[in-house]
């Protein structure tokens, strides 16, 4: 039976591990700011001080020293960060053995199912800013996104991306150019926290198959944090920002053929501020036709029959989201909402956010989600709860229904201080996918999550 959430992050390396952190203490040690100045309530959340930092490219500076003359500015060192997580989490329907036992809870320790990334970045010069991550991967580690058959191997891997933003009165316009094996093309240039990108969202570990993101945000429910190369044109202020770019769904694994960048990327957001709270809406959508990336590819990794082999990948989504955050009775409080739509896919063209054929009866995949997140305790402890009403796009099995594909997501977080981080979540998923589907494995995951970044 074909899995609900099958994406071509399958493609050319993106199921091997990807770090996701998007808080880093490089640039804590280039501002000499903490955490929270950039960060909403926990990292990686960002609140508009960080979104004018990341508008500048990376290149905004504090207190540290700096190395000038004629045509140079930066930094007077190299600033590097770690980033660490260690996890216990299972899920419903993975790992029966003989009798009916089901396996213990997996646990992923840095570098060997969790994360274990080095990181450089920050200023180059008053206009071009860098980042760059390697991550050591272990046999086994997963993004959720591959099939639970696809064993896995280790290594370093990665992303990476530069903006060169130059300074045109209270905006910043140029160019930036990344790669990276999981992040998606939104990876490219982000400011909001609707999951848009990989790297924003509420909780650090997207679930054992990616059940918890998938729950608070339409874009991510979608698949589109695939593997990308690409560069893109970027315009900025404090009142939002416009991304468009060209791409191609392969990643730094994928060294052969990601030259072409035959795929599109168009993203704008506005934000502003609204009777104390910042808000932001926006708008993604994602097309073209690949010369890469097939439905042989898909097939092949996911032991998938529904698709002809040979087929072009055309991705096609379109995503609509909005944020809002501020204080309210003396707390803060996040609040996202993200609605996304995808085609399915063709006779001639398959589409990586929906495989879902027409010939086989598959309908448009779309998700409407809402997330938000309460501050019990500012930047030290809160409550999370999403809720997703989804239709997977599958064809009616039997003459029944198994579209539905519902899910209520709830965590909490505390701080044990601004750079570690404590969450415990928890994601149910339902409908009629779920009913026809019984011993689908993941209906039910729940993680425990221990974040550190030094």
């Amino acid at each position: 039976m074909k899995k609900v959430a099958l994406t071509l992050a399958a493609i050319a390396a993106a199921t091997v591990f990807a770090p996701e952190a998007s808080a880093v203490p490089v640039f804590a040690r280039q501002t000499g700011m903490a955490c929270s100045a950039c960060h909403y309530q926990h990292f990686p959340l960002l609140n508009g001080f960080g979104r004018a930092f990341k508008n500048s490219g990376f290149t905004m500076m504090g207190a540290q020293g700096k190395v000038e003359g004629e045509h140079l500015d930066m930094p007077d060192r190299v600033n590097m960060g770690m980033f660490m997580t260690t996890y216990v989490q299972n899920e419903s329907g993975q790992g029966v053995g003989s009798g009916g036992a089901t396996a213990p809870a997996v646990i992923g320790t840095p570098g060997t199912g969790g994360e274990f990334s080095l990181f450089m970045g920050g200023r180059a010069a008053e206009f071009l800013g860098f980042i760059a991550e390697a991550g050591l991967g272990g046999a086994g580690a997963s993004n959720g996104t591959a099939p639970a058959n696809f064993v896995q191997t280790g290594g370093i891997v990665g992303a990476t991306k530069m903006l060169m933003l130059f300074p045109v009165g209270d905006a910043r316009i140029g160019l930036s150019v990344h790669s990276s094996n999981g992040q998606g093309v939104a990876y490219s240039f982000e400011t909001l926290n609707t999951g848009a990108a990989n790297t924003h969202k509420m909780m650090g570990n997207s679930g054992p198959s990616n059940q918890h993101v998938q729950a608070a945000y339409a874009s991510q429910y979608l698949g589109t944090n695939t593997a990308a190369t690409g560069a893109s044109i970027v315009a900025n202020n404090s009142m939002g920002f416009v991304n468009v770019g060209l791409w191609e769904m392969a990643g730094n694994a994928l060294v052969n053929g990601a030259n072409s960048l035959n795929l599109n990327y168009e993203r704008v957001a506005g934000t502003f501020d609204f009777a104390g709270f910042d808000l932001g809406v926006g708008i993604q959508h994602f097309g073209g036709v690949s010369t890469v990336t097939n439905s042989s590819a898909v097939n092949a990794l996911n032991n998938n029959t529904n698709l002809t082999p040979g087929l072009l990948n055309a991705p096609n989504a379109t995503i609509l989201d909005a944020q809002a955050q501020g204080d309210f009775a003396g707390m803060p409080v996040g609040l996202y909402v993200t609605y996304g739509r995808a085609a399915p896919s063709t006779g001639t063209d398959f589409n990586a956010f929906n495989l879902n054929s027409v010939a086989a009866g598959g309908t448009d995949k779309t998700s409407f989600n809402v997330a938000a997140e309460i501050g019990l305790i500012p930047h030290v402890a809160t409550v999370q709860v999403a809720v997703r009403m989804a239709k997977n796009g599958m064809a009616p099995l039997a003459g029944v229904d198994q579209s539905g594909d519902n899910a209520l997501m709830v965590g909490v977080t505390y701080e044990l201080a601004q750079n570690i981080g404590l969450s415990l979540t928890g994601t149910q998923q339902s409908g009629s996918y779920w009913d026809q589907n019984p011993t689908a494995v993941g209906k039910t995951a729940t993680t425990l999550l221990l974040e550190t970044l030094f």
